[in-house]
């Protein structure tokens, strides 16, 4: 891999790389991204357009996930991947500026859908490049590349295709249909023939970085879920009062943020990743790669998306005089949006304790059974009240979580502490004989 001068373009990952700086600085961009999906629904509210939020949000997880499987495979920092990432994110920032146009164009400017499609394109592109190069020495791995790489022209061009045809041979519901029928064959094409195809490019070099890079993602949309929460022109720019229905609203935004945090964080990362490393056939960790993170990561960031759509403007409205102090009723749409998004992350997280490890998380899909229950009268009491219930039942679950794992808990929490305490010693041991 290496020139005349010594430049190596690409570095191999190794068993036991972590996540690199610069992988951080490329996830910066989906943070805008994220946040920028909730503008499909935020305004304009509706079963349509909370799928429209879902196909988006589908589009760039793969988009992210491929840089995800791309750095365990190459070092993201070394050679040409710094190139190929700063341009590429370039590309990521227009496609998420392009999201809120993404489904019809806007008046003046460039047209929105060709912008998304055209962007997607680009990202995909880039990712696949390097997977090409990677592939060149290998006959067989080429061909299937060259099939692989054919994926997103095809998608984009169902993109292209859901913003240029609906209108013109349909209109009302059967136009917005068809464009949703397009978005869809884009998105299931990208996953199902790119996980069958691409089988060959599913190695799993290290698995604390994959299980890494994917917890990391999951911090970065629980914040994301916390600065919906807060922001609010009215708000920031001090025109709106700070008052005791406000400080609630922070303090039990906060309090569900930090249990679902809790719920993941506190030994379902842990578990999940000493799974991961102790899957040692190539095959079998491959599977339990793409199924607990690539695939059942998704509901889980997409729960947290939701929550963020349903509380977003809440502090807001608390603290706007001209409406109630604990502000109007939610009413069934956004309550299944709020709770639907903890709901579908509780879920989530059992499915990939089931695949991981063969535990059920009895005590989360209680949590989801009483989150049905009380629904309906959240949808009917204020805003600020239904926060509230759903915080309590969030707490509740995490309360019942830690002190009933008893052992379980404890032997986990070792077994991760074990290991940081063995990489630091090791990496003290190295930096004493070399700097």
């Amino acid at each position: 891999m290496g020139t005349a001068a010594g430049f190596v373009p690409v570095r191999w990952s190794a068993p036991g790389s972590r996540v690199t700086r610069l992988e951080l600085f490329y996830d910066l961009v989906f943070v805008f991204a994220f946040l920028n999906v909730t503008s499909l629904t935020g305004y304009h509210p509706g079963v349509a357009n909370v799928y429209r939020c879902l196909l988006v949000l589908g589009l760039l997880w793969w988009c992210w996930t491929g840089f995800a499987g791309l750095g365990n495979i190459v070092r993201a920092d070394r050679g040409i991947l710094p190139v190929v990432g700063f341009v590429t994110i370039a590309a990521t920032f227009l496609l998420a500026l392009s999201v809120p146009g993404a489904f019809q164009d806007r008046p003046g400017g460039l047209n929105g859908p060709l912008v998304f499609a055209t962007c997607y394109f680009l990202v995909r592109a880039s990712q696949l490049s390097v997977f090409g190069w990677v592939a060149r020495g290998d006959p067989a791995r080429l061909r299937r590349w060259a099939v692989l790489a054919g994926l997103p022209v095809v998608a984009a061009a169902l993109l292209v295709a859901a913003a240029l045809v609906p209108p013109r041979i349909a209109h009302g519901t059967a136009a917005t249909t068809l464009q949703l029928s397009l978005w869809t064959g884009a998105l299931l094409l990208e996953y199902g023939a790119g996980v069958r195809i691409g089988r060959s490019y599913w190695a799993v070099v290290s698995a604390g970085h994959w299980a890494e890079r994917h917890a990391l993602m999951v911090l970065i949309a629980l914040g994301e879920s916390i600065i919906a929460l807060g922001l609010g022109q009215r708000f920031l720019a001090g025109m709106l009062p700070l008052t005791w229905p406000v400080v609630t609203a922070a303090v039990t935004g906060i309090l569900v943020a930090a249990s679902l945090w809790w719920a993941y964080f506190d030994t379902l990362a842990l578990v999940m990743e000493q799974a991961l490393h102790r899957a040692r056939d190539p095959q079998v960790r491959t599977g339990l790669a793409r199924d607990v993170y690539t695939f059942g990561h998704l509901p889980i960031v997409a729960g947290i998306i939701l929550f963020a759509l349903g509380s977003k403007d809440l502090l807001v409205e608390a603290a706007d005089p001209s409406g109630p102090p604990w502000g109007e009723p939610l009413g069934g749409f956004w309550i299944a949006v709020l709770y639907g998004g903890v709901g579908l992350y509780l879920l989530a997280l059992v499915g990939c304790s089931l695949r991981a490890v063969r535990v059920l998380r009895w005590r989360s899909v209680v949590a989801v059974i009483l989150l049905v229950l009380l629904a309906p009268l959240a949808g009917q009491v204020a805003a600020l009240h239904a926060l509230v219930l759903l915080a309590l039942v969030c707490v509740g679950l995490v309360v019942a979580g830690t002190t009933g794992e008893g052992t379980r808990r404890h032997r986990i929490r070792q077994v991760a502490l074990e290991e940081q305490q063995a990489a630091e010693v090791e990496a003290s041991r190295w930096r004493r004989e070399h700097l």
